[in-house]
């Protein structure tokens, strides 16, 4: 994922080699000895990272233009991809962002360059705060308690064993960017 200009300077210079390279192919012919569908699978594999670049670089334009202001995310491990979203489609920057929460750009970015790893829950939150986030959520649970073990044990909750294990199913979680 693009996550500021910088990126998407590079994601273009790099789209545009793998462009040439593709080309090149059609007018070089294959050195001697390379198996046609040696050939074949190279044009794929430079085929697939070029679709996987401009995609990227489609995305970073439209959350930028803010043509996407409302995402669904199904587990909170989206959660932090969906900041970084939200922070690029409110049209802030890493800096100003950064400005907000009291940090310093270089700790925006290495938060979104591990996708908010190092990042705990309380950090998070105020992320979301600084960036007018709505986070709504459906939250079940289900519980096994021993006397059901070994008739729910292979649906409810996944273990080896069922020990009072509680499962947490998240469901419709959502982010607005304002």
């Amino acid at each position: 994922m693009i996550s500021n200009e910088y990126q998407r300077r590079l994601s273009l210079a790099q789209a545009h080699k793998f462009e040439q390279a593709l080309g090149n192919l059609d007018i070089l012919s294959a050195p001697d000895g390379v198996h046609p569908l040696l050939r074949q699978a190279e044009r794929a594999a430079l085929e697939s990272q070029l679709e996987t670049l401009r995609h990227d670089i489609r995305e970073y334009d439209a959350l930028s233009a803010g043509e996407s202001k409302e995402f669904s995310i199904d587990s909170l491990d989206e959660l932090p991809q969906t900041l970084i979203k939200a922070r690029i489609a409110s049209g802030l920057t890493q800096k100003q962002l950064a400005e907000r929460l009291g940090l310093k750009e270089q700790q925006i970015q290495r938060y979104e360059a591990t996708e908010y790893g190092s990042a705990n829950w309380k950090r998070l939150a105020n992320v979301a705060r600084a960036l007018g986030v709505e986070v709504h959520q459906k939250v079940s649970v289900e519980i096994c308690e021993p006397r059901f073990q070994r008739r729910l044990h292979s649906g409810c909750c996944r273990a080896a064993s069922c020990n009072f294990r509680t499962r947490v199913c998240v469901e419709g979680l959502a982010g607005v960017a304002t």
